[in-house]
């Protein structure tokens, strides 16, 4: 079993900066996600970071914006998230998944409660 807390949300102006951490018990060396949801929308998937080697990916709106890392002596993920929108504006949510390292919810076996993040325009 994975848990998954979020932390560091919050409401920032348009172009300000956040980092949120996602701190995990348990098995650890997962690949990890960040997905986000804003009202009236589906989930959407953000950024992954794969468990052995670190690699990265990102949606193509955040390309440039935002930075995924891991500190695997904390067990912790973060996303540093710079530039930012009022679309950017969502309840964000760190994901852990065992297997497959992919964009998809449906990979995903472990959530978090997720945090708020508001952009003010």
């Amino acid at each position: 079993q994975v848990q998954l807390v979020e932390s560091g949300g919050g409401l920032v102006q348009t172009g300000g900066s956040l980092r949120l951490s996602c701190a995990a018990s348990g098995r650890t060396n997962y690949h990890m996600a960040w997905f986000r949801q804003a009202p009236g929308k589906e989930r959407e998937f953000v950024a992954r970071i794969s468990g052995g080697t670190a690699v990265t990916s990102y949606a193509d709106f955040v390309k440039g914006r935002f930075t995924i890392s891991r500190d695997s002596a904390k067990n912790t993920v973060y996303l540093q998230m710079n530039s930012l929108k009022p679309e950017d504006t969502a309840v964000y949510y760190c994901a852990a998944a065992p297997g497959t390292w992919s964009v998809y919810r449906s990979a995903y076996n472990y959530w978090g409660q997720g945090t708020q993040v508001t952009v003010s325009s």
